[in-house]
């Protein structure tokens, strides 16, 4: 049997994708056999298939480190045929196939059953971007801010992690501070629960090490200078959430807001988080997420339109969370 599949190769430094029929003999090792619904297409894919980032380790490959679906197959002891799962991270898209194909083959070990709540267009609605957004949010819980402390900063605010960041933080009570340099959009981040918009560029330049406090926490997905300055304005014993880099991977900071302030710069990985963050992530998401905010910043597109959004992406001028319907 044959199905549908974005197949990725390298020649140089190019990388191209393919939309080819694969073959089910031809999916790699796993106890688990997934029909996918949806995927999505986060930041990490852009990387991915632009080649800018060197997500991808082996060629061919299917990328998408995303898929949602329902168990085909099983010899897993935690899923039968029929069970609606997720994926998010782990080895899909870097050494492993991922979800821009009509199937899925991975280890149950990878696995979260898709929350009652949501569908499985909705769990891609939230995909990596929002399940990374919650892990921040329990970082900044972990680090005592409750909404008495003061306002939440979210840097890269238009984009998925930045606007389920708003929906959240803001249904969970806190006064949320959105930068974006899309400042024509500031009615769609006001409409998920910011309270305040300002423009990235007061935050993007190099500048002083430390700085007038101005926010409680942060959850920041840009990195470098804006991180920094991020820091730098953080007040005393607050926590900065970080796990972008779409301004830069260096951080040119100093160390007074930690050592003058007692700062918290709180790390998010959501690739190879333990299954209990992931379970208590998607737990929340189920709680503390309003699905009517999540389907204002949501569209649809299908396998043969993935490839032509990388370069919006990674040029911020995809607006929110893009689903992939695989079967589209």
């Amino acid at each position: 049997m044959t199905f549908k599949a974005l197949v990725a190769n390298q020649t140089g430094e190019t990388i191209k994708t393919t939309l080819v029929d694969f073959k089910d003999e031809d999916l790699m090792p796993g106890d688990v056999t997934v029909a996918v619904e949806y995927s999505t297409v986060n930041y990490k894919d852009a990387m991915a298939l632009s080649g800018r980032s060197p997500v991808i380790r082996t060629f061919p490959l299917i990328p998408g480190i995303d898929f949602a679906g329902v168990v085909e197959t099983s010899s897993h002891p935690g899923f039968v045929a029929g069970d609606r799962v997720l994926a998010n991270g782990w080895g899909l898209s870097q050494t492993h196939h991922g979800g821009f194909a009509q199937k899925a083959r991975v280890s149950g070990d990878w696995l979260v059953k898709v929350p009652e709540a949501f569908s499985t267009r909705d769990a891609m609605a939230i995909g990596t971007a929002g399940y990374t957004a919650m892990l921040s949010v329990l970082a900044l819980e972990h680090g005592g801010l409750m909404p008495a402390r003061g306002d939440i900063l979210v840097t890269g605010a238009n984009g998925g992690a930045g606007s389920v960041a708003i929906a959240l933080l803001s249904k969970l009570g806190y006064r949320v501070v959105a930068s974006t340099g899309r400042l024509e959009e500031a009615e769609y981040l006001r409409a998920l629960g910011a309270a305040e918009v300002i423009d990235r560029q007061t935050l993007s330049a190099p500048g002083a090490p430390i700085s007038k406090e101005r926010w409680a926490g942060a959850i920041d997905s840009v990195g470098s200078h804006t991180l920094a300055n991020v820091l730098a304005q953080t007040q005393y014993r607050g926590v900065v959430a970080a796990f972008g880099l779409a301004q830069g991977a260096d951080l040119p900071a100093s160390v007074l807001p930690f050592i003058l302030r007692n700062v918290t710069l709180a790390g998010i990985d959501s690739v190879n988080a333990a299954q209990h963050l992931r379970l208590q992530a998607w737990a929340r998401l189920a709680v503390d997420l309003d699905l009517d905010k999540l389907a204002r910043t949501t569209r649809v597109i299908g396998l043969a339109e993935v490839s032509d959004l990388t370069s919006q992406i990674l040029a911020g001028k995809v607006q929110g969370r893009t689903v992939v319907d695989v079967n589209a």
